[in-house]
């Protein structure tokens, strides 16, 4: 293996480029008729050729052995996937995923808890768990799918692409576009955390419209990995997802061997820290959309697939209105996480690894003793602190699987929070 890069490369959507050999990357027509080093070029493709250039996604890849030196896939069995999901409009929360108690790694401990649409639609999403607690060590992953958010809650997550190294920590974030091929290791005893698979068109930064050119993710803070090659021979199996089915082929040289790479379709990450808050200063609470890290677009104009929304530290100014997110009904369906410290609109039972589910048109807001509180609150400016949740919000309503009913998960007096909610209306 070549000397590992410690630094990234820093954008969002740009033509980026990367080698771990000098010139390894060729320029212009080779002769005679090879590339560089006697690597192998390969197109990885994220988009129809014929899609409009802004919105074209690719990149070369120039590696020691193409991919199409592997074993015929086989079926594998999987306790954990499944694309049996059934609606429900209930309100739901879930405790954390336990920790194993047995050696397994990030693709044994995957466990599907929602669906929004059947594979191969181009369409939809689909909500996961992991808990792992030992390296994946000669087992590759591809998701052929859709691409892949990966949302830490616990421990250092170093991953392993195609494309090279990135290390993820709770409170940043990693996207794997669909088909690249990736080890995801603990760099502590444990690692937990929270899956989004996107079916649909690629997650990009939202549009600002009226917010204006500052304010939410900016692209600077993007960053890439540097190429990385492992030079070794051996029996690796590589599991790739392939409609909602894990299969497995053994290939003989490393999966990770590409020595050089340039385009715009690769593995990055993000630290939600840099997150730039809007929030109020007047009267009510914004929707929300102002929390929006990144979205894919639907066929629909203003109307997400699906969005990944966080709800940070941030201060709390407004006048004229409680600061809790209010009651409402949405045609959005929502599944909510928590990363760490408490959410603010419900600050009892809904807890770190944790989750809720509101499907369209559900129901929901703060709890009585949240609202309660808020409504006898100063409305001086405050800051909220240790805080950091996040959603998956989408167009479609969210299936839930049996996984999603287990006993141990599923809290069975969520709704009871909202109970004891006293009428206080007043004729006077």
């Amino acid at each position: 293996m070549t000397t590992q890069h410690l630094s990234y490369q820093w954008g969002f959507g740009n033509h980026l480029s990367s080698e771990a050999l000098p010139q390894s990357l060729p320029a212009g027509q080779n002769s005679p008729q090879r590339a560089p080093y006697g690597l192998y070029a390969e197109q990885l493709s994220g988009a129809p050729f014929t899609q409009k250039r802004a919105l074209n996604q690719r990149s070369w890849l120039y590696r020691l052995l193409p991919s199409v030196v592997q074993s015929r896939l086989t079926p594998l069995r999987h306790a954990g996937i499944t694309t049996e999901a059934t609606s429900d409009p209930n309100a739901m929360r879930w405790n954390p995923l336990p920790l194993p108690s047995t050696p397994c790694h990030f693709v044994d401990g995957l466990h599907t808890l929602l669906l929004s649409h059947p594979h191969g639609t181009g369409t939809g999403a689909a909500v996961y768990l992991y808990a792992a607690n030992r390296p994946m060590s000669e087992t590759f992953f591809c998701n052929n799918d859709g691409e892949l958010l990966l949302v830490p809650e616990k421990g250092i997550h170093r991953l392993q692409t195609e494309f090279g190294p990135l290390t993820v920590r709770p409170s940043e974030i990693a996207i794997i576009p669909r088909g690249v091929k990736f080890q995801l290791n603990p760099g502590d005893d444990n690692i937990r955390g929270y899956v989004l698979e996107n079916y649909g068109a690629p997650l990009t930064l939202p549009d600002l419209g009226p917010i204006g050119a500052n304010g939410l993710a900016n692209a600077r803070d993007f960053f890439y990995p540097n190429a990385t090659f492992f030079d070794q021979s051996g029996a690796y199996q590589l599991i790739t997802k392939f409609q909602g089915q894990l299969w497995e082929s053994t290939l003989r040289s490393h999966p990770l061997n590409v020595v050089a790479w340039h385009g715009n379709y690769a593995p990055y990450a993000y630290d939600l820290k840099r997150f730039n808050t809007i929030n109020t200063v007047s009267f009510d609470h914004p929707d929300p959309s102002i929390f929006t890290v990144l979205t894919a677009p639907s066929a629909i104009p203003g109307q997400a697939n699906v969005d990944f929304v966080i709800f940070p530290e941030r201060w709390m100014v407004a006048e004229h209105t409680f600061r809790p997110p209010y009651y409402h009904r949405n045609v959005m369906s929502e599944y909510m996480g928590l990363i760490h410290g408490t959410y603010d609109a419900k600050e009892k039972d809904f807890v770190p690894g944790g989750g809720s589910l509101h499907n369209i048109m559900t129901p929901h807001g703060p709890d009585t003793d949240t609202f309660l509180s808020a409504t006898k609150a100063s409305l001086t400016p405050a800051k909220q602190t240790d805080t950091l949740a996040f959603m998956f919000e989408s167009s479609l309503p969210w299936l839930v699987t049996k996984f999603s009913q287990e006993k141990s998960l599923l809290q069975q007096d969520y709704t009871k929070c909202w109970e004891k909610l006293p009428q206080l209306f007043d004729r006077k």
